[in-house]
């Protein structure tokens, strides 16, 4: 048994959160080790749905025109009642896009992975070991050593830090005892997807669309090209590993199909459960992805939900590994992870959960008054409802003490005027802290001694934009200055020059190694201009 070098973070499996992780680190210039019980791609699709937020992720990876293939923009979906009458529908953001991307989208999962593995493979820094098993996890103050079965050969594999990317049974949260609390949901269902030829696609829906009916809820999802899934409940009585043979699942699917109509690509019988990590971080270890939480599908955000993980986790580990931040600094920052991403989490599991109960009410009383409960509400006319409505803000973490309508939200990225072709800002201003301005507003002096800071003034000719996205942003949350963070949410706004000056000088207290010389300086009158 030998020790490998040291590196800077280590990641314990592969999937699209692991992936995304060790890109994020990679880019940075930091030394990560991913280590993956399969040797390749898991061959059938789990995900289904990517949103806007996630896409931006995949650009700054600059895989985001490698994925593009196999996505498809998301089908509005029609929520049906008892009688079959529509009750609810959910649609997407409309155009201008504020992300600068289709705001929701299916996929096909195995090639969109290859394409993240692929884009890590040119990392250098990254070392991926696959077809290996992590066997023990050893945390100690300092760091983290991994025990590591290489074809029944041992190694160890020290890092300074760990992210737990290993699924929802995650060996490294049960051997390091992190608990799940249960957010009370529990359901079995049955998921299939199924190839569908052109006589099958003739009978189907032609948007996605969940049947609340009592007798047996089910949901059917259009993907990519002639690619169909539906999920469908079990009742008591039935037999999980029964209905998943072919024969059954057949039966279940004569509703809308018959086994001449397409081929069965899966059906697989889960639990849909509501979970989440008490802790997600112990000392060193970090927990993201299926490993630290897992909601009921229904509005396809389990993967992207795991991409928010790590694209959070990543830049603040980035920025304690630089040195960037230190001592107290350092240990906020990383404590802030699990304080920002346990908090969205339960709310957005909460939000999907209510949606789980419009869909499951099995009592055929209670289910006409869901129906009649929300037919009242829209006055009688069914109106579209954003999926991205459902996604919550940033509550708590790092963010101003100030309070606004936008801190804690997505910041827009709009397409800004090129000569050569337009561009997404991000493309232009990169990944780092931002500052967006929607006039030109000096700054130079109150962002002296801070991490890097990319200043965007909007009325300069390098940052004019085409749609006016961001100006009706400013717009709508009556400000005209925003401090963005490397993970695109809004640490906070500022409406006048002095509430600018002042949203600066807190950061600075926040990020600054020398905090308490900041705190003296706000404390006596903000007086950064």
């Amino acid at each position: 048994m030998s020790e490998e070098s040291i590196y800077d973070v280590a990641i314990v499996g592969y999937g699209p959160a692991g992936a995304v992780a060790a890109g994020l680190l990679g880019q940075q210039g930091l030394n990560v080790y991913v280590c993956e019980k399969l040797q390749k791609v898991y061959a059938i699709p789990r995900a289904i749905a990517m949103d806007h937020e996630i896409l931006r992720v995949l650009q700054q990876l600059g895989v985001v025109d490698a994925v593009a293939p196999f996505m498809e923009p998301f089908t509005d979906s029609e929520y049906f009642g008892v009688d079959g009458q529509l009750i609810k529908r959910m649609t997407m953001l409309g155009a201008p896009y504020p992300q600068g991307y289709t705001p929701s989208n299916v996929f096909t999962q195995p090639p969109v992975e290859e394409a993240l593995r692929a884009r890590v493979k040119q990392l250098p820094n990254v070392h991926v070991d696959l077809g290996v098993e992590m066997m023990r996890v050893h945390p100690d103050v300092d760091g983290v050593t991994l025990s590591i079965d290489e074809r029944g050969q041992s190694k160890l594999v020290r890092a300074k830090y760990l992210i737990a990317c290993d699924g929802g049974s995650s060996p490294v949260r049960t051997q390091l005892n992190m608990p799940l609390e249960d957010l009370d949901f529990d359901e079995p269902w049955l998921v299939v997807d199924v190839l569908v030829n052109e006589q099958g696609l003739a009978k189907l829906p032609t948007t996605s669309v969940q049947y609340c009916e009592p007798e047996r809820p089910c949901t059917m999802v259009i993907g990519p090209k002639n690619h169909r899934r539906w999920e469908i409940s079990l009742k008591p009585d039935e037999d999980p590993m029964e209905v998943q043979r072919p024969e059954e699942t057949w039966k279940l699917l004569s509703r809308w199909l018959t086994p001449q109509d397409g081929e069965l690509w899966r059906q697989s019988s889960y639990r849909f459960h509501a979970l989440v990590a008490s802790e997600w971080r112990q000392g060193r270890v970090f927990l993201a992805g299926d490993a630290a939480h897992m909601q009921p599908p229904f509005l396809g955000q389990g993967m992207c939900q795991g991409i928010r993980d790590v694209t959070n986790l990543s830049w603040k580990l980035g920025s304690v590994l630089r040195g960037e931040v230190q001592g107290d600094v350092a240990r906020e920052l990383l404590d802030s992870y699990g304080i920002e991403r346990k908090a969205h989490v339960r709310e957005l599991t909460s939000r999907i959960k209510h949606v789980g109960e419009v869909i499951c009410e099995r009592d055929p009383i209670k289910a006409r008054e869901r129906d009649a409960k929300l037919l009242a509400e829209c006055g009688g006319v069914v109106k579209d409802t954003p999926r991205q409505d459902i996604i919550p803000k940033l509550e708590t973490g790092l963010l101003s003490q100030e309070a606004s309508t936008a801190r804690g939200a997505l910041f827009p990225q709009p397409w800004i005027k090129q000569e050569s072709a337009p561009q997404r800002m991000d493309v232009l201003a990169g990944n780092g802290w931002r500052l967006v301005m929607a006039s030109n507003v000096e700054v130079s002096e109150a962002l002296k001694g801070l991490p890097k800071v990319s200043v965007i003034s909007l009325q300069t000719p390098a940052y004019s934009e085409m749609e006016g996205v961001a100006a009706a942003w400013f717009r709508r949350h009556e400000c005209v200055a925003a401090l963005v963070r490397p993970d695109n949410y809004v640490f906070g706004t500022a409406a006048t020059t002095a509430e600018l000056a002042n949203l600066l000088a807190e950061w600075r207290m926040r990020m600054s190694n020398s905090r308490e010389t900041d705190r003296n300086a706000m404390q006596a009158g903000h007086s950064v201009h």
